[in-house]
């Protein structure tokens, strides 16, 4: 990874390289073992007025000819490279690829970049009529209250976790701790979800190495392995949704790797999950089976989900504190699980994690990626 943040010296290309190279140095090989590239980007052409990410982020690592393809799922677009970079192999097509993700947002003004997110809604159906990303969320976390009793506190209490990890994290974009009532004084961007309820506009690239079993064999004593990849979709626009309190894609896609890892959700040692914004963690630790519908939120008042507890949940910081580029977001939650099992993650390390979970969600939950990674 690079450090996510505000990288204004820094172009995407040299985010993609700078990542890149990292990975190739920690998995001990050279440029020419890797056989292609899967790199997720959501909106280069917008952000930067650059397309055919695929082909630079090869160029700028210097593996050409491989072939490069660029992934777009919004913000699941760097699960969804994962993903494909693992469907190759376990397709028989390459036995060593790299799977990345950039995106280089701060290069606009926050109203052009809130644009630019927008287009990961339904444009004909909410973005036009002046829906925002806040918005749509602040939507579901009012019918989750509504229906769940779930409180402006808990909401709040998930970022203060959160900041807590990522101050741990010498990746993060907000290396601070945050105090309850720091988050509850924070002004409303759309009610009931207020600033430091959201994730911010960030820069940065991740990258991975996947191989086969049997090229990784040769080159690791102590390789991570996929336990389970899959992948769900629902409908682009909340209103045509069964449901606005959960993403039905989440739980479909959860099931499916669940079932691929042969584990239960008790089974979990960490996950990374999806918390674009605080009402989206809870929603998501419901809906991928850790609590039930609803009470995710009085788990978190009890002080669960933290570093020292039986599960925690974002131990990176996740989105909120460690930053979200969109496009990098999800290969980065797959370093940090890979970090944490191999006993790497430092001030951060959960003992003995053997099991982690990473969840990406694409816009307002239109597409999710859950994987699975063991030891």
């Amino acid at each position: 990874m690079t450090k996510f943040g505000e990288h204004w010296e820094q172009s995407l290309r040299d985010l993609a390289a700078k990542a890149g190279a990292a990975a190739v140095q920690d998995a001990n090989i050279q440029g020419k073992d890797i056989e292609a590239m899967y790199i997720g980007n959501m909106s280069g052409g917008r952000f930067i007025g650059q397309e055919h990410i695929g082909a630079l982020a090869a160029d700028s690592l210097g593996l050409n000819p491989i072939p490069a393809t660029r992934v777009e799922a919004a913000c699941a677009s760097g699960g969804l490279a994962f993903r494909q970079a693992y469907l190759s192999i376990a397709g028989g097509a390459f036995d060593m690829v790299v799977a990345g993700g950039v995106e280089k947002m701060t290069d606009v003004l926050t109203g052009q970049a809130t644009t630019t997110l927008g287009g990961a809604a339904d444009q004909e159906w909410e973005t036009f009529f002046g829906a925002t990303f806040p918005s749509l969320y602040a939507l579901m976390a009012k019918r989750h209250m509504h229906d769940y009793g779930t409180t402006e506190e808990q909401l709040a209490k998930v970022s203060v976790k959160n900041h807590a990890n990522g101050a741990k994290n010498p990746y993060a974009q907000f290396q601070r701790e945050l105090s309850l009532e720091t988050v509850m004084n924070s002004s409303y961007v759309a009610e009931p979800l207020k600033l430091l309820d959201c994730s911010p506009i960030t820069d940065g690239a991740a990258a991975v190495i996947l191989a086969s079993e049997e090229k990784a064999k040769q080159i690791t004593d102590n390789p991570i392995w996929i336990k389970a990849s899959a992948q769900a979709s629902d409908t682009l626009a909340l209103h045509t949704r069964q449901s606005l309190t959960g993403l039905a894609a989440t739980r479909t896609a959860a099931r499916k790797a669940y079932e691929q890892a042969k584990i239960k959700p008790g089974d979990l040692d960490l996950a990374e999950v999806h918390d674009c914004f605080t009402i989206a963690e809870l929603m998501a630790i419901e809906d991928l089976g850790i609590t039930e519908k609803g009470m995710s939120g009085k788990h978190v008042d009890q002080g669960e989900f933290t570093l020292d507890s039986r599960l925690p949940i974002n131990t990176s910081g996740g989105l909120k504190s460690c930053g979200h580029p969109v496009g990098a977001t999800g290969i980065k939650q797959i370093a940090e699980l890979t970090w944490q099992l191999r006993g790497q993650a430092g001030k951060r390390q959960v003992n003995g994690a053997e099991i982690g979970l990473a969840h990406n969600v694409g816009g307002s939950g239109a597409t999710v990626s859950v994987h699975i990674l063991s030891r």
